[in-house]
């Protein structure tokens, strides 16, 4: 009931909004012990953001690695403190390196041609889960810890808005699967 709380305007499809967003919330001056990176989208249209990479990637993923990157020192000063990354499960069903095995970063930032929805979706919680544990490696030591998350299958929520097939899927498969 003595909580404060103070809404501050973040868009992850601009990393210049992410720096704004850094500098605002570090001229605070106020300690930072828990980070959720939440966001996401999903079944998203190929759109290239304002910084000419692919929207889905650069939501679910590029934009909260550079927000946790620009408040590592807030964390580190915070400590104990704690980064929460939410991915998916469906991290599982792709692969980001070549068939040489090393890592593809044009599958990351498709071309249009290139592009199906649901890869790229997969591939952002991959990177998701891959930052969030070498996150934890490096931060741990110095008392910031890192988990990825995995929310359930089809929860309720508006992620699957950008296709009507999406959801059909979602309403007829969650039935089917685990619930909070």
């Amino acid at each position: 009931h003595k909580a404060k709380v103070e809404a501050m305007t973040l868009d992850l499809a601009s990393l210049q909004s992410v720096q704004h967003f850094a500098e605002a919330f570090k001229s605070k001056n106020v300690p930072l012990h828990i980070l959720i990176c939440n966001a996401a989208v999903f079944g998203a249209p190929w759109r290239l953001t304002e910084d000419g990479l692919e929207s889905t990637f650069q939501v679910n993923h590029l934009g909260h690695f550079y927000l946790v990157q620009l408040l590592e020192d807030v964390l580190r000063r915070s400590s104990p403190a704690r980064v929460v990354v939410v991915s998916s499960e469906s991290h599982r069903f792709t692969e980001i390196k070549d068939s040489s095995g090393k890592l593809d970063f044009s599958l990351l930032s498709p071309s249009k041609k290139e592009y199906w929805a649901m890869l790229a979706y997969n591939r952002s919680k991959l990177c998701n889960i891959l930052f969030s544990n070498e996150l934890n490696r490096r931060l741990s030591p110095h008392g910031v810890t890192s988990n990825s998350v995995h929310p359930g299958n089809m929860m309720y929520s508006s992620i699957h808005r950008n296709w009507w097939v999406y959801t059909l899927l979602f309403t007829l498969a969650r039935p089917f699967t685990k619930s909070m």
